[in-house]
Parts: structure tokens; sequence; C-alpha cells
């Protein structure tokens, strides 16, 4: 019982300091002038994304790599099937221009990435697949560039609001004493709240008879990716689907170059029980994903094609349930 207790305080933590941290950078960020694009690329992915990267972390200081994995793994997998399924359900996202050109294609790259990695088996580079410190630094290298690539297409007007998805949207003013003390208790909320979580769900694992890998890609994924859920369809509802869009693929990009890489960095992760289909789905998701939003050139996902996206996670939770009780 103490588990659960732990795991639903946690998860509350979690996304209510995500919120917290989410809104006052959001804030900080707009007065310097950064279009709703690129806030939601960045600021709104790496706010949401926080829970990721504290339970990842802990994890790996715990030397919990399964469960540090498989939060990656499977929100990546959860973020573009569950979120962009349910958006795209709520109403059809035409994805911008400037997305498909400059980061659609870093998401499949990401993932693929990793994949290449967990196939180090497989490729002959070693015999346990492994996330090594320098594939991690490697990683952080990768998000570098792709921050230094996004602010210096904003710059340029690249990413630049769609008036008419802006248009009557009116924000709040938060003043900056106040974003600031936003910023610090989401952050001090996620710290704690991490370290509850993982304790929870590492005592869920146990009494259930799961391994930390399943919890990982399950319940941690889906619990860690309820933020980007919110504030995707949030968004949507209200017409925005620069920052719907935006904020699933920002936060799949940093999930893998900045969560495992700071992660990896810290302490090797080995995949333990993260399969080759896990990873296999996960990038197939992505590639889907892609492959929808060029779509005959319309750049729109459907209503249709948000089921489709829904059902292969519906199929996807099966398997693993089938899994365990195989």
């Amino acid at each position: 019982m103490i588990d659960f207790f732990w795991l639903l305080l946690g998860i509350a933590l979690i996304i209510f300091a995500a919120n917290w941290l989410t809104d006052g950078a959001a804030s900080i960020a707009r007065r310097f002038g950064i279009s709703d694009l690129v806030v939601g690329l960045t600021v709104v992915a790496f706010g949401t994304s926080t829970p990721e990267l504290s339970i990842s972390i802990v994890s790996a200081l715990q030397g919990n790599a399964p469960m540090a994995i498989g939060n990656v793994v499977g929100s990546n997998i959860f973020n573009i099937l569950v979120i962009i399924g349910a958006v795209a359900l709520i109403r059809p996202i035409k994805v911008e221009r400037s997305l498909m050109v400059n980061d659609i294609g870093l998401v499949v790259l990401s993932a693929l990435a990793l994949l290449v990695i967990g196939y180090g088996d497989v490729l002959g580079d070693t015999k346990v697949n492994i996330v090594s410190r320098v594939n991690g630094i490697l990683l952080l290298l990768f998000f570098a560039i792709f921050l230094r690539y996004t602010f210096s297409q904003a710059k340029t007007g690249e990413y630049a609001d769609d008036p008419a998805a802006s248009k009557g949207s009116k924000r709040k003013e938060i003043p900056v004493w106040r974003s600031l003390l936003l910023v610090a208790a989401g952050l001090a909320g996620l710290v704690y709240g991490g370290d509850r979580f993982v304790a929870g769900a590492s005592g869920v694992a146990m009494s259930l008879g799961m391994s930390e890998a399943v919890v990982g890609l399950t319940i941690v994924a889906a619990g860690t990716s309820l933020p980007e859920l919110a504030a995707s369809i949030a968004a949507a509802v209200k017409g925005n689907s620069g920052i719907a869009v935006g904020n699933v693929i920002g936060s799949n990009i940093f999930n893998i170059f900045l969560v495992l890489g700071s992660a990896a960095t810290i302490r090797p992760l080995p995949f333990g029980g993260i399969t080759h289909f896990d990873l296999l789905v996960m990038t197939g998701a992505s590639l889907v994903f892609w492959l929808f939003c060029w779509k005959f050139g319309k750049r729109t996902i459907t209503r249709p094609e948000g089921a489709i996206l829904l059902a292969f996670y519906i199929a996807y939770i099966v398997y693993q349930v089938n899994s365990i009780s195989g």
C-alpha cells in the first residue's frame, strides 16, 4: 500500500511541478519575444520532459537502468501514438512547414540513434547492450546542436507564429518574480517527486511480478507523459497546433538526446529488459508520424490517422500484458 501512495504522490508532484516550471519558463521566454512555436519546441517541451529527466537521472543514480531507459522509450511511444492520436481526434493537426523541414526528421533521427545503440550486440560492437558514457556525451552534443539550430532559425523568422492560430489568444502576463518562483518550485517538486515516484514504481513492480523494464515502458512512461498530454490537448482545444505538435516533437528529441544522454553520462545504462522490439516500435512510431505528416503534401494528420495511432498503442500494451502473463 505504501508503494502505491508514493507512486501517486510522486506523479502528482511531478505533474504540478512540471506545470509550474513550464508556466514560469514560458512567461520568461515570451518576454524575450520568442514565438509560440519555438516555446513549444524548447521551453514547453523541456518543462513537460522534466519528469522523464528527473526519474531517469534518479533511476541511473540508484542503478536502475531498465527503468531509466524504459521511461524514455515508453514515453516517446506514448507521445506519438497516444498524444498525437488524441489531439488529431479532437482536431485534425495542420503541421507547419518549418516543423516538417527542420524538426520532425530529428524525431526519426533520434529514434534511429537509440535503435543503433540498442542493436550493439547484433552489430558486433558489444556483447551486452548498453548506453555508454561516450554514447551519452554524443547524445548531449546532438541536443546542443538541436538547440543552437532551433534558436538560430527563430532569429531568421523561420519559426514565426501563424497569425490565424494565435489570433484572439490572450495570455496573462506573469510578473517576473512570480515566474522565477514558479521555476524554482517546479524544479524542487520534480526532484522530490521523481525520487518518490521511482521508489513507488519499483515497489509496485516487485509486488506485481513485473520487471522494472516493463514498468518503465508502461506505467512510468504513461505517468511522466501526462504533462505532455495535458499541454497538447489544451493547446489543440484552443486551436494552437504550433504548441501542441511542437511540444511532442521537442519532448521526443529532449527525451533521447537530453534525458538519456544525461542519465548515461552519469552512469552507463545496460538495456536489460528493454528489447529490440520495444526500440523498433519507438522507431516505427516516429516513421509513421513522419509519413502521416507528409501525406500527399497536405501536412495534415486527420482524425482517422489519429485513431490508427491510438490503435497501435493499444496493440502494443496488449503485447506487453501478454508478455507478462506468458
